[in-house]
């Protein structure tokens, strides 16, 4: 849901989101129509001031600025019909209210020509939008929507500028969403006042996981000068020291176009964007000078330590330690745009992966059990900021693990880095700016947009290749290149923060307790009148909830507007050994995407729970003669990543029926083609089931990873565990990815031989990794698809002396004879000042006539209450 607070400092510092379909090249229109554009052009109360061509990412870059207010404007021409906006804001708070957070939830509920509330939910189904949402970072709040549709994109762009810039900011929305004295029954005036609020509530259930408690004091500790000492999301018990008042000033101050940052990327002409935005926002608008500007943070001359505490863990896969200690590193300016490639890449040669130093020196001793939850470089900051550490310590081993951090580092300043692991990451950044995802836009808009919040220039962040020779340059120029920067930015670094967190047993006692005095603090002063206010306020508020809204003021698509027809993909369906291959000839950019479903279907109930695990560690315990260190380096050079995750599939007309796997993923350049099938051949014929202490680590970092998400992942839990005994399909998806599976990994991590999930490794693999339990699909360009036909690479290869079978085309699809669903109430007691709630109700399959009928119109009839 776009209503959440998310702090985008782990926003995307690559082009790619992962196994999606290939963006398909049609022409190269927009991207020629753009290079047609001079510095000094006049557009539409706009002036070009510079267009690039952008060769390695096939685009077409043209900035603008606003004559009038100076607004800051930047368009990407690429031959993508996905096309998105958003505007971003600069919005750097000094104090812990939340006010940036409860503005971008208080805008979006209802504006001077939308005054309906919440339109930006009533547009959901008014609308073909690939993606709303809103977001808040510690300096900046973004409203980014895509669609493929011209007319959706023009509905949703005045729908957005109504919003941000012209919103109605009601009294009655501030109490909604930001904070309220309320009666806990609002209809009963004598029930004792509480504190309510969407965000005050969304923050309690933030601040209730250690990993976000932790990351928030890090940087406000690191940070302690300026708005990044602060929490721009909302420290709870700060939330209520914000008045409606200092919110519409804020509003004034912070979302005035002299402060604002425009992004659109796609296919539509140009002009068209900018005489609407020109018509229906800027035009109403004179130069103002915003004072936002983030000044550096003045640098320490010795480093500094401190500690926070947070509530215990009782799913930690040591109970015994839980305690977090990072070292943080104040880096340079995220502005200078090649400093932060390199610092970034340096990063990853310390951190990523089993061959890293640290990775070798903290992990593999089993000192912790992952790293801390901030972790390698952070540019979301004005200065970007290097953090290692470990979570799942022992508190008499924080002293130790600081030992180590800077023993590791002298290490690194002695040897250098291997030549293959800097080509492997480089490799890896060709593989980012040529594969092409669907959401390619917004990836773009998430990537600059820090370093274009603090006037660094966009474009020369895009510009990739260059990015890259220049840093081959350097490294050629000077050996010790890298080892220079780590002595620099890192040894000899006297602003460095050493924060640990241990686990107080009283912590959530005494956060109970805070609240409560703060409630009295309120409360005490008031009077009769006061008291009488509140509660009949709560009850306008609540009959205003429950009120039927007129939407009949948004814009909405018409049936004339959509195409009747929608694009095909053709595809061409083969075998292989047996094997069925559907080939899918696509315009990838010299890029090879290989996929295969491996049925479940023959795998022993009493393994199924084991499955998550097993695709976890598959492609990280060695393989064939390579052992799991060798084999993450010939991943990071050939392929441009391999996964194994567990796959449920409903059946479509039939809710008692499913498909069940692992989906097999992974791509590479066109060059590399047979070393990525040569690794799933030694996958599938040798893993190496063998090292239990390189298993132990791989178990307790996944322990852990499942542990710390539950709190930020609660409503998905409930909602997989309300499900699981309504549908067959429910309860695996609950064995594989529910409560049952985090308290699984919990025991195995506790197990001090690991001996029995050694043994049940290969007797999955026996199960799975089948050829007859298997199809295939591969997308590549038409020269490649004809030249891999007859490759010796090919996956019928992948099973050592295979010969050639008749093609099992047997149903793939499983039913369970004679399920029986059934009502279940359950209840999780957990360690968090939220509950997460579901109530899931078994109906029809996909395909019958009441699923997209009542069914559908009853989702957008049902208010989406507060």
């Amino acid at each position: 849901m776009f209503r959440q607070a998310k702090a985008v400092a782990r926003k995307l510092r690559c082009l790619s989101f992962g196994p999606q379909t290939a963006w398909r090249l049609q022409s190269t229109s927009a991207r020629e129509r753009a290079l047609l554009y001079r510095p000094g052009q006049s557009i539409e109360g706009f002036t070009v001031k510079e267009v690039v061509a952008v060769p390695d990412l096939f685009l077409t870059a043209v900035k603008l600025t606003h004559d009038r207010t100076g607004a800051q404007y930047l368009h990407a021409a690429r031959d993508d019909s996905n096309n998105l906006f958003s505007v971003m804001l600069r919005t750097t708070p000094r104090d812990s209210t939340g006010v940036p957070h409860i503005l971008e939830h208080t805008v979006l509920c209802g504006s001077e020509r939308f005054p309906c509330r919440d339109p930006f939910f009533k547009m959901l189904n008014r609308s073909l939008s690939t993606f709303m949402n809103a977001f808040t970072a510690s300096d900046y709040t973004m409203y980014p929507f895509s669609t493929q549709n011209s007319k959706d994109f023009q509905n949703l762009l005045s729908v957005y500028l109504d919003a941000v810039f012209f919103p109605c900011l009601r009294e009655q929305d501030f109490r909604q969403e930001g904070w309220r004295l309320e009666n806990e029954d609002p209809q009963d005036l004598n029930s004792p006042l509480v504190f309510k609020g969407v965000v005050f509530n969304e923050m309690k259930g933030a601040f209730s996981d250690s990993e976000r408690v932790y990351g928030q004091q890090l940087q406000n500790k690191l940070f302690p000068d300026h708005t990044y000492s602060v929490v721009s999301g909302g420290e709870p018990l700060d939330i209520p020291d914000l008045t409606w008042e200092e919110l519409r000033r804020f509003h004034a101050t912070h979302y005035h176009p002299s402060n604002a940052r425009f992004f659109t990327y796609g296919d539509l002409p140009l002009e068209q964007h900018l005489q609407q935005i020109q018509q229906e926002a800027l035009s109403r608008f004179d130069r103002t000078e915003p004072d936002t500007h983030v000044p550096p943070q003045p640098a320490w001359t010795s480093p500094k330590e401190d500690h926070v505490t947070c509530g215990p863990d009782p799913l930690a896969p040591d109970p015994s330690k839980q305690s977090t200690v990072c070292v943080s590193y104040l880096l340079g300016d995220i502005t200078d745009t090649f400093e932060a490639f390199t610092l970034n890449l340096l990063s990853s040669l310390l951190m990523s992966g089993p061959n890293s130093p640290f990775y070798r020196a903290l992990l593999e001793p089993k000192i912790g059990s992952d790293f801390s939850s901030v972790v390698g470089y952070d540019g979301s900051t004005r200065q970007a900021s290097f953090s290692v550490g470990l979570q799942g310590t022992a508190e008499e081993d924080v002293e130790k693990v600081k030992h180590i951090i800077s023993q590791t580092l002298r290490e690194v300043i002695a040897t250098g880095f291997e030549e293959e692991r800097v080509e492997a990451l480089l490799h890896k950044i060709e593989i980012q700016m040529k594969h092409q995802s669907t959401s390619f836009g917004l990836s773009l808009a998430s990537y600059i947009a820090s370093c274009w919040n603090h006037d660094g220039d966009p474009v020369e962040l895009l510009n990739i290749g260059e990015l890259v020779s220049r840093f081959r340059r350097c490294l050629k120029e000077d050996p010790r290149y890298l080892q220079d920067k780590v002595q620099h930015y890192l040894q000899d670094n006297p602003h460095r923060l050493t924060l640990s967190m241990s686990p107080d047993q009283a912590y959530l006692e005494k956060q109970v307790l805070a609240e409560q005095e703060k409630l009295q603090r309120k409360t005490e002063a008031l009077t009769e009148g006061d008291r009488q206010e509140i509660y009949h306020k709560g009850l306008e508020l609540l009959e205003a909830q429950s009120q039927a809204q007129d939407a009949s003021c948004l814009p909405a698509l018409q049936v004339s507007d959509i195409q009747r027809t929608t694009p095909t993909t053709p595809v061409e369906m083969g075998t292989a050994g047996g094997v069925a291959v559907q080939y899918c000839k696509q315009p990838t950019n010299g890029m090879l995407y290989f996929r295969s479903m491996c049925s479940l279907n023959t795998l022993p109930e009493e393994l199924k729970v084991y499955v998550p695990l097993f695709c976890s560690v598959l492609t990280q315990l060695g393989c064939g003669s390579l052992d799991y260190r060798q084999q993450a380096q010939q991943m990071e050079l050939k392929t441009g990543g391999m996964s194994v995750s567990p796959l449920v599939i409903q059946d479509s007309a039939h809710l008692d029926m499913y498909e069940q796997g692992v989906l097999l993923f992974s791509s590479c350049l066109e060059r590399n083609v047979p070393d990525m099938f040569g690794l799933w051949s030694d996958i599938f014929n040798s893993p190496h089931f063998d090292d239990e202490e390189r298993l132990r680590v791989l178990v307790m970092m996944s322990a852990q990873e499942l542990a710390n998400g539950i709190s930020d992942s609660g409503h998905m839990y409930a909602m997989t565990q309300t499900g699981r005994s309504l549908t067959p399909a429910g309860g695996l998806q609950e064995t594989f990815g529910g409560m049952e599976q985090v308290k699984f990994m919990k025991r195995i991590a506790e197990m001090s031989d690991l001996g029995p999930v050694l043994r049940a490794l290969p007797r999955i693999k026996k199960h799975i990794l089948n050829p007859d339990n298997m199809r295939c699909a591969v997308n590549a360009t038409p020269q490649k698809m004809s030249a891999a036909a007859g490759h010796s690479s090919h996956p019928a290869s992948w099973w050592r002396g295979l010969s050639n079978r008749k093609c099992l085309c047997a149903s793939a699809v499983q039913q369970e004879v004679g399920f029986q669903p059934c009502q279940m109430k359950t209840f999780f007691p957990m360690a968090f000042p939220v509950n997460f709630v579901s109530e899931s109700i078994r109906t029809v399959p996909f395909t019958h006539a009441d699923y997209g009928g009542r069914l559908g119109a009853l989702r957008f009839l049902l208010p989406a209450g507060h």
